[in-house]
Order: structure tokens, then C-alpha cells, then sequence
């Protein structure tokens, strides 16, 4: 079958035949229609630091699809053939504590596909079958294709209660964009995103996320007094990994505010550690999915109208994967897909 490789360690991935995955007990083969581009496939592609520690090539890279089951191991229940299936691409142990707890989300032992095992850029994909979440048949597959982020951005747009709540968003990526529409669809009062990118700030406009911010041009202090906002931000979404928007947030939030951080910083930042403490605010990280009650919330927010097939700009044949990484490295683009194969 034909899949993207990392076949050596340097940059770029190498569209090439691999031997068929076999299905071993609890798993399912999945024939991949399609597949979103993550940033962590770039930072594979380009084979930067953070790659150099995690990956071994050779090794088939991605972990954002949505495929058709076509084979279960016998015993198998919880999916059949013929089901359109999205994976948590964490594979965890199940046997630590937090496992052994139902926090899934907290194993140490985590196994990434696309990372420690072959991931999902191909045309089959072998996986658990406790890992694959089943989709209604007629769900949008440009939405059932990045499931995997928009958990990310579930995940983090409630973690804290956002309804009646004035909620900042920094960064305007395909994530921060689908955390915007949850929050606003979970009633919060204001939703403000802010971003750099002239690109992404339209997108989130043309979606109508709510107020979208040029920082480099408007300061969030007179957006919050055109907005009637007598004090800070209740709830931070920090999604962007820069050290400035995070400033920017812990400053803009009242007191007694709460954030939660998705984006990875590039490199070690520093706080005013004296201003969290004083002002009682919460910063907690996030990381994946919770196992699998985020995909339920997912599941249900799409069921509801919130139509995340819209983050969606670009879309390539698995041939082009060339231009495919390039539309999503550029920063002129929401969420890049590639086809594997028709449905």
C-alpha cells in the first residue's frame, strides 16, 4: 500500500510502498478516505528539535483521519466493518493508575500513532479497536477528518465553565477557532480571539467566532471597553505557544481568572509569578483528549450545528502531499486535508 514515510532522519517524507498492517487481537484495519496535517507533522516533516527526540524513521507519519472499517479481529464488538471511524491516536497502557482510574489522559506510558508507531498518512491503518470512535454515517468527512484537533479544542474550550463567562482565545489557528465556536455555542457572554495573522483573523471572522483582535494594531484594553466589560477575562484559552500572548492573557484576566494552555511553547518563558498568586488566577495545561468524554462532547457539538467542516480551506490528493504541507506550514490556510480514497 502507498503511505508517507519518514524514511530517513532529515527532512521531509517520502510517498512510498509499505507492507499491508496485519490485525492482531482487539484491533481493526481502517482504509483512510481522509486525513488532516497537523503542526506536529511539520515539525516531522522539517525534522526540527522536538522531532530529532521522538521519532525513529523509518516510520509512516500522521494521526488526524477518518476511515472505513473493513476488517475486526474475531471477538470484536465494538466496531464492524462497513462503520466510518475517526482514532484517539494515544495508545495507552491501561494498566497504570490513571488508567486503572479512567484517566486515560494522564498515562505516562502513552503511545502516539504518527510518533512511536505507524500512523495514519497511509492508505489502512491497524489500530485498537477501543481507540477508533464510531461516526454516524452521514457525518461530513471533512469534519469527521479532524476530530482529533477539534478534541484538543473541546478539551480546552471546557475545562472551565464558560456560560455568561467573558472568554479570551489567543491565537486564531484552525484550533483556537474551533474552541471559539464551542465557547461561544456554551454560552459565553463575549468571546474575544486575538492572532498576528491578517489570514487567520478573517477566517475566524468569516465563521463568526466573535470579536477577532490584530494585536499588533489594537490593544486588548480599549476591546474590552468597547465591549462593556467592567473588569478582566474570566476564562484564557491560550492556544498560540508564544511567550507574548501569554503575557498579554495572564495581564488581561480578572481577578480570580482561569486559563487553560494548549499551545507549546518554542522555548522556556517566564511569569510574574507574584501577580498569579495575588490575584488568585488558575493556569492548567492540556494535553490530547480526555478518554473518551471528550469525543462524546465532540460527537454531540457537532450533532448540535457546530459545523467545524468550515475550518476546513484546503484540500489535496495524497499525491500532493508536497503542496499539502505547504499550504499548512504557510499560515494562509485553516485546516489542510489530504484524500486518500472515496468513500
Amino acid at each position: 500500500m502507498k503511505a508517507l514515510v519518514k524514511t530517513e532522519p532529515a527532512a521531509g517524507v517520502e510517498l512510498t510502498d509499505v507492507p499491508m498492517p496485519t490485525v492482531g487481537p482487539g484491533e481493526a484495519l481502517v482504509r483512510v478516505l481522509r486525513t488532516g496535517i497537523c503542526g506536529s507533522d511539520l515539525h516531522i516533516l522539517h525534522w526540527d528539535a522536538w522531532a530529532q527526540q521522538n521519532i525513529t524513521p523509518p516510520l509512516v507519519v500522521g494521526h488526524e483521519f477518518v476511515g472505513e472499517v473493513v476488517e475486526v479481529a474475531p471477538g470484536t464488538r465494538s466496531v464492524q466493518a462497513g462503520d466510518i471511524v475517526s482514532g484517539e491516536g494515544h495508545i495507552v497502557c491501561e494498566r497504570c493508575r490513571h488508567c486503572r482510574a479512567g484517566d486515560r489522559h494522564l498515562c505516562a506510558g502513552t503511545e502516539g500513532i504518527g510518533v512511536h508507531r505507524a500512523g495514519a498518512f497511509a492508505e489502512y491503518i491497524a489500530m485498537p479497536t477501543g481507540n477508533l470512535w464510531r461516526h454516524p454515517d452521514d457525518i461530513d468527512l471533512d469534519a469527521a477528518a479532524i476530530f482529533d484537533p477539534f478534541g484538543n479544542a473541546v478539551h480546552t474550550a471546557l475545562k472551565f465553565p464558560v456560560h455568561g463567562e467573558d472568554v479570551l482565545i489567543t491565537g486564531a489557528g484552525p484550533i483556537g477557532i474551533m474552541a471559539a465556536l464551542v465557547a461561544g455555542h456554551a454560552g459565553a457572554r463575549n468571546v474575544v480571539v486575538t492572532d498576528v495573522n491578517p489570514y487567520r483573523l478573517e477566517l475566524a471572522r468569516s465563521l463568526g467566532v466573535g470579536t477577532t483582535v490584530d494585536v499588533t494594531t489594537t490593544a486588548l484594553e480599549d476591546v474590552r471597553d468597547e465591549l462593556g466589560m467592567a473588569e478582566g477575562f474570566d476564562v484564557g484559552m491560550e492556544m498560540s505557544g508564544d511567550s507574548r500572548a501569554l503575557h498579554s492573557m495572564v495581564d488581561g484576566m480578572a481577578n480570580g481568572g482561569r486559563i487553560a494552555m494548549l499551545g507549546l511553547p518554542s522555548q522556556q518563558t517566564t511569569l510574574d509569578w507574584s501577580s498569579i498568586v495575588l490575584r488568585m488566577l488558575t493556569l492548567t495545561g492540556i494535553y490530547g483528549r480526555e478518554m473518551f468524554e471528550t469525543w462524546y462532547q465532540a460527537s454531540v457539538l457537532v450533532e448540535a450545528g457546530v459545523d467545524i467542516s468550515r475550518v476546513v480551506t484546503h484540500r489535496f490528493g495524497h499525491d500532493e502531499h508536497a503542496a499539502a504541507f505547504e499550504a499548512a506550514a504557510g499560515g494562509n490556510s485553516g485546516k489542510v486535508i489530504m484524500e486518500w480514497a472515496s468513500r
